[in-house]
Order: C-alpha cells, then structure tokens, then sequence
C-alpha cells in the first residue's frame, strides 16, 4: 500500500495541494498524456499495477529513457518533486530529477530487490524561474527496469538536516596505533576529515565502569571536545551498562546490582547528571542525549526488563513501571543541566513490524514518559528494507508527533577481513547482503545514500536525519568488540569509511548535504 501525509521541509509544512495545480496526470491514470518520452521510447509505457496505473521503464535490449513534463507558474523558492518508485538491476539506473529551475537537483532511486516494495524518493530544487522539468529517467540493459506512481511537485524542501557520525571507538583505535588519511593519502583527524566531508553531528556512547576503561565520561569529554571543535552537534548515548548494550542485552552496571527499582533510578539520574555537567564544566553542552540504547527490551535487567516475560506474569506491569521510571530519571537530570538538550529514545529491529514500536511507544507515553525524538537503528541486511524503514518513520511520527533520527546504520566496503587485524566480520558473505548493493566501495555508498534519502523523502517529511555507526573503527589490534578481552578483534572494519590503508572512502563524500554524483 502506498503512504499519504503532506511533504514537511525542516521546519514548516508544506502546502501540497499546490501540486495538483502544477503537475498533470502525476497517477498515469490517463496514459501519458502530459508526459513525453525521449530517447527509447518503446521503454516508457503505461501499464496496470498492483496500485492501478503506473508508468514502467524497461526494455528486452539496452536502452536510455526518459519520461518529462515542463511545469510553468512557479513562485519562487524551494519545490520538491517526489515520486514512488521501484526498481531492478543496478544502482544508479534510475533518477528523479528537476531541471531548468535556475538550479538543477537529482536523486537516484534505490534498488528494490529486496521485497519490491514501493519506495518514495524526493529531490528538492530552488526554483528561480518560474518553470521546472520534472524527469525520470532510466538508463541500462534487460535487467534493468523502474516503475513510478504517485508523483507530485510541491512547495516546500525536503533535507538530510542531520548526517552523523558515531565515534564512541576512535579514542581507543588511536590509543591503539590507528591513523586515518584523506583520500587522497594525506594523514589527518578523523573528526575533521569526516567533518570537512560534510559530517555535522557526533555520537559518542558512555558506558558506567567498562573494565577497559573506554567510553567513561572522561573519554567523552576529551572527544566531545574534537567534535565541537569540528562546528559538529553532539548526540550522547547513555547505556547504562559497563558493557554494550542491545535486545539481547541490558546488563545491569556491576555497582548496581542487588538495588531496588527506586535507587536504580537513583543511580541513572546521577550518572546523567554527572556526565553532562562534566561536558558542561567543559564548554559543551549535548544538543541530544539518548536514554538507553535499543531499549525494546527495556533496560537495566532484570529490574526494567519488557521483553520475554510470561505476559500473564503480574510483574510485567512493574516491571514496565520501573522501566519508566528509569526513562524519567534519566529525562530529569538531563533537563536539568540543560533545558535545551532534546531527549532521544532508541528502537530497533522494525523488522519486527510497525507494531511492535507502537506498543512500545504506547506503554511508555500511557506511563507519562517525557521525550522529544525518536531514534531508530536501521541496517539494511538485518531491518527488513527501506519501504519498511519509511513506515516506521511516517507512522511513528504521525503518532507521537515526533522526529525522527536514525542513529545507527552502516554497510559494508568489503567482506574481507583486514590482514592486520584478522577477525571474522559481521557480514562477511555474499548472501548476507542487500540484494542490489554489492560489498564494494560504491555498494556501500549507494547503500549509505539510499538510507539518507529514504529517511528524508519518508511520508510525513519528519525523518530528520542519519547517524553512521563506527565509521572510523578500523582494525586496530587491541581494540576488539569486549571490553574485558583485550584479545578480542574487530568485527566491523569492514564497515568503516576508512579502508584498509586508512584512506577515506566515497561513502563519505554522502555525509555532505548535496553530494557529488
């Protein structure tokens, strides 16, 4: 089923009735009648689809197509063409794009192989001249194909208005002996190398007391210091754990075991409290702080647990309680540092369906839990596909009335190992990728892209932004996943935006707000 809801441009809604005015016959409901057809002709067709009438790009031999409309009568400003879309074949193969507006934008769809769902893809274009031409266009052999439906030019502008960067390893990977080069060869900071890639935010994790003694407020400070330095925003993560933290895990910190609920709280409020006061003791104030990390199951177990208990066990309904009060301890010391620090809570695995977040979000909001975005980690080869991702995003936001940040994804370059640091990969195989998006440097940006702009173009217009995970946590032997292990390696290296030889790849050049294609 294709999503509604308006087009909203950062800060204000867009008028999107205006695009009946402007663009003709966007729903192929009468042919193409409006349309025309350059290059391959025989490739542009109408056809009847699963959604009624949609347009299809495709051919039995090789072909360059495209399907335009020149649109006139514009006012002055930003407008966005979006189209819905799904495609086969290779990356890059397909583009929307708006021409002739006194700047010319494009943004190329994604491939859909995955479950040929339907994706929306957006490109906005600040239009001088009163007049654009809309244009899809598909280039490619008999496996490439593209089919559109529900296009619409609207007033408005829709923006990747956070691209961030988690950097909770980089202290302990240059500890370590890791350096990081442009890529170009020239030997630099990470921090500032992905910042002048366009790069605007940090994301740096804090656990309680890990035993290698990493990502504790004093590594956070020191780093959050490069990233301000770096004109970055900040993006605090809090575990509360002294070990990472996910569904399958929410260890409680050692310290605070044996407490009650209500001293737990206790704890997660000073802890929070301490944190962000040391960073503000240091200049720095965190424009957003997450409590708690992929917290489906709750957190700090066996105290906030809400994932495999007998739902007819009466402690479930505590258990939830104590979960909020977690939440809210955490909120409080937050605002009281500073009131302007925006509260993130984080979810995962939406591969489990839109409902399993809803009735998350529900139990917590129905327990007066206080929050100001919603955080969604999305990596493509686990979190079913960007159509999935989509409505999360329009469904979550339209419910809360929130944001929403995906704070973690990532892809890889690559499925070897790195021969200085050899250790099995997360994602090592062929069969463990996105179908269409191969483990190479330019399968890993097309993939990086494609999650930013599926964030940006979602229905509603509130998916605000994307955080790449780790992108510098290349092979650094001693700097393994377990904090306790010092033998332990490096499972993710293979997903860094360093390569092997410590060069920047291209999937960074995404991080700027319109790359180079």
């Amino acid at each position: 089923m294709l999503a509604g809801g308006s087009l909203i441009c950062g800060v204000g809604i867009a008028r999107a009735d205006a695009s009946a005015a402007v663009l003709r016959n966007g729903d192929f409901e009468a042919g193409l009648s409006g349309w025309q057809v350059t290059g391959t002709r025989t490739a542009a067709k109408t056809e009847t689809g699963d959604t009624g009438a949609q347009l299809a790009h495709r051919s039995a031999d090789r072909f360059a197509v495209s399907t335009s409309q020149n649109v006139v009568g514009l006012s002055r400003g930003w407008w966005t063409f979006a189209a819905y879309v799904r495609t086969g074949g290779l990356i890059g193969a397909t583009t929307i794009s708006l021409q002739g507006c006194g700047s010319d934008r494009y943004a190329v769809a994604p491939v859909t192989a995955q479950d040929q769902a339907w994706v929306r893809v957006a490109v906005s274009a600040l239009v001088t001249s009163s007049r654009c031409t809309v244009r899809l266009t598909t280039k490619g052999g008999p496996g490439d194909w593209a089919t559109f439906n529900r296009l619409t030019l609207s007033p408005g502008r829709v923006t990747r208005a956070i691209r961030g960067a988690d950097l909770s390893s980089l202290a302990k990977n240059e500890d370590f002996g890791a350096v990081y080069r442009t890529a170009d060869g020239r030997r630099g900071d990470a921090v500032r190398i992905l910042a002048d890639a366009g790069a605007n935010l940090g994301r740096l994790k804090v656990w309680v007391d890990p035993a290698d003694g990493y990502n504790t407020t004093s590594q956070v400070v020191a780093t959050a210091r490069r990233i301000k330095k770096a004109h970055q925003k900040l993006l605090v993560d809090f575990h509360y754990s002294d070990r990472w933290t996910d569904p399958g895990s929410q260890t409680m910190p050692a310290a605070w075991q044996g407490l009650t609920a209500p001293q737990v709280a206790t704890k997660v409020y000073e802890h929070t409290h301490q944190v962000l006061t040391a960073l503000k003791a240091a200049g720095i104030t965190a424009d957003y702080v997450q409590i708690g990390n992929e917290i489906n199951p709750g957190m700090l177990w066996p105290l906030g647990q809400t994932w495999d208990v007998n739902p007819d066990d009466e402690v479930v309904g505590a258990q939830w309680d104590n979960l909020a009060s977690f939440l809210k301890a955490g909120q409080r010391a937050v605002k009281a540092v500073d009131p302007r620090t925006q509260i993130l809570l984080h979810l995962t695995n939406i591969n489990n369906g839109v409902d399993s977040l809803t009735w998350w979000f529900d139990n917590v909001v129905s327990r007066g839990v206080p929050f100001d975005v919603i955080g969604l980690s999305y990596y493509g080869y686990w979190h079913g596909s960007l159509a999935d991702l989509q409505a999360a995003i329009s469904t979550l936001s339209a419910r809360y009335d929130r944001d929403v940040l995906v704070v973690e994804t990532a892809y890889p370059f690559t499925l070897a190992d790195d021969a200085d640091a050899p250790y099995p990969n997360i994602i090592d195989l062929d069969s463990e990728l996105v179908p269409g998006y191969p483990a190479t440097p330019q399968g890993q940006a097309a993939a990086f892209r494609s999650v930013q702009d599926a964030v940006a173009a979602a229905p509603g217009g509130r998916g605000i932004g994307t955080v790449y995970w780790e992108p510098a946590w290349t092979a650094a032997a001693g700097n393994g996943w377990d904090p306790a292990d010092p033998t332990s390696g490096n499972a993710w290296e293979n997903q860094a935006l360093f390569d092997f030889h410590d060069r920047l790849l291209p999937a960074a050049h995404d991080f700027a707000p319109d790359p180079p294609r």
